[in-house]
């Protein structure tokens, strides 16, 4: 099984469980041993598929506004833990490859391996719910003929990408491409460099 084929698996599975009873405040019941892949892939599908339903209520016009200030927080943390889990990812992959040595003609590359795996994860969701929309009785048959034909080009769009981060993968293994990772330095979060927060002190 290939690195993404894993992904997949994974992330249809997160998605799945989520569904099961379809409410953000569900609790994450992570089916994999702590320090592993398998449970750092299952957990950020998970966060992603919560901040897609948080997405989705926020934008009722009728939210109540309190509880849309109260979501959109809800939405920072999320946006924060996604980070922090792509950072713990290409941890991973450092130490999985660092005995390996560049060659020196290897190039790096426009993102780092987890942060192309946090696309396959969005876009697992995105398949979910487009095929959702493809298959509803209480649309038109526009309406699902025109997500039918979403779908197929979302489904085109998660093989290529598969193939390419299974091939980034193989290049760093191969040590004709090397890996640099820059930490994600969000400065809304971080009362030192929000001006609103730190004039606030």
């Amino acid at each position: 099984m290939s690195f993404t084929q894993l992904c997949n698996q994974i992330f249809n599975q997160a998605i799945d469980d989520y569904h099961v009873k379809d409410d953000i405040d569900t609790p994450i019941s992570n089916p994999y041993k702590r320090e592993s892949i398998e449970n750092r892939l299952y957990l950020k599908c998970w966060i992603d598929t919560v901040q897609w339903h948080f997405e989705d209520i926020i934008r009722d016009p009728h939210i109540d506004p309190v509880e849309g200030m109260q979501l959109k927080h809800r939405i920072d943390r999320s946006n924060q833990d996604r980070t922090d889990l792509v950072e713990q990812i290409d941890a991973y992959f450092r130490q999985l490859f660092s005995d390996v040595t560049p060659l020196p003609d290897a190039t790096i590359n426009t993102e780092s391996p987890a942060w192309a795996v946090d696309r396959l994860s969005i876009l697992a969701l995105k398949i979910y719910h487009m095929r959702e929309q493809a298959e509803r009785t209480d649309a038109s048959d526009d309406h699902r003929k025109k997500c039918a034909a979403k779908l197929a080009v979302l489904l085109e769009q998660q093989k290529d990408l598969s193939t390419a981060i299974d091939q980034l993968l193989d290049d760093i293994r191969a040590g004709r491409k090397y890996m640099k990772v820059y930490k994600q330095m969000k400065m809304y979060n971080d009362a030192d460099t929000n001006p609103v927060l730190y004039k606030q002190k």
